[in-house]
């Protein structure tokens, strides 16, 4: 039986505490959610209340006061949005790595600093020439032209990732592949992205994470057809003023999808997050 030492204790104690330190925010948003309009106003704070649903309701159905929120229209927004940049981000983002681990290209050690260098640059930084360019070709508050915008800013990071996971595929299972009669397409196909399925994952919850979470050009370069949620709950305001109960519930449902498909692909994420820290 493994003893149990007193630093032991301590640690288990300071992991317990960094653990509600971490978990708070989240347990208090929760908690909010579940509150009534007075109880969130109530000081002290209240800990011990009787849960109420209708912050969530009132999130997908007009309340009482007439105000359509458009909350489920929003969130519509944001799966599509997400997704759609997510998916073509690491699509593309596979074939220009692949094309970058094995094939000689002229100049590849200057285009990977150019991609790189993508990811240099504050966003925010570009945000009048390209909202200028959106101006010119009509590509404002559509939902090609976001995720037009999302793919271009998470292809960089998927670039860099996915290179380092092709790099680590021996060549000689693709060769061995070619020599048996199967085409360069087919072998990366059968070969390469079965080997790269943690780098994949790791490289599509990043992504996902960085277009769900967007915040400066939805709020710019959007107004109401292609507007997602953290654009439209800084907006949320009813007769009293922000309607917190609201809010929260709505930044509560926001995350759980992104929760979820975190925990699903747990495993391979650990592994790319981890990826090459061991070496034999």
């Amino acid at each position: 039986m493994k003893k149990i030492t007193i630093a032991g204790i301590l640690s288990i104690l300071l992991l317990i505490v960094m653990l509600g330190f971490y978990l708070f925010p989240l347990y208090w948003m929760a908690a909010t959610a579940l509150k009534t309009r007075a109880q969130i106003f109530t000081m002290p704070p209240v800990f011990i209340f009787t849960p109420t649903l209708k912050n969530f309701t009132d999130v997908f159905i007009s309340n009482r006061t007439g105000v359509d929120t458009q909350f489920g229209f929003f969130f519509r927004m944001s799966i599509i949005i997400s997704v759609l940049s997510t998916f073509f981000s690491v699509t593309i983002g596979t074939m220009a790595a692949y094309s970058l681990s094995r094939f000689k290209i002229k100049g590849k050690g200057d285009l990977m600093f150019f991609i790189l260098s993508t990811r240099m640059l504050p966003p925010i930084a570009t945000l009048v020439p390209l909202y200028l360019l959106y101006i010119n070709i009509h590509f404002t508050d559509t939902i090609h032209g976001m995720v037009l915008l999302y793919t271009m800013f998470n292809l960089g990071f998927t670039v860099w990732m996915m290179k380092s996971f092709i790099d680590e595929i021996p060549m000689e299972y693709e060769e061995a592949a070619l020599v048996d009669g199967y085409t360069r397409f087919e072998s990366f196909m059968k070969i390469v992205l079965p080997q790269a399925a943690t780098g994949i994952a790791t490289s599509a919850v990043f992504s996902l994470i960085a277009s769900w979470n967007e915040f400066v050009f939805g709020s710019i370069l959007t107004t109401r057809y292609a507007r997602t949620v953290p654009p439209a709950v800084s907006v949320t305001l009813g007769i009293e003023g922000y309607e917190w109960g609201r809010i929260a519930a709505t930044a509560f449902l926001f995350v759980l999808p992104v929760l979820i498909f975190t925990f699903l692909v747990r495993k391979s994420l650990l592994r790319g997050l981890t990826f090459g820290a061991i070496k034999k």
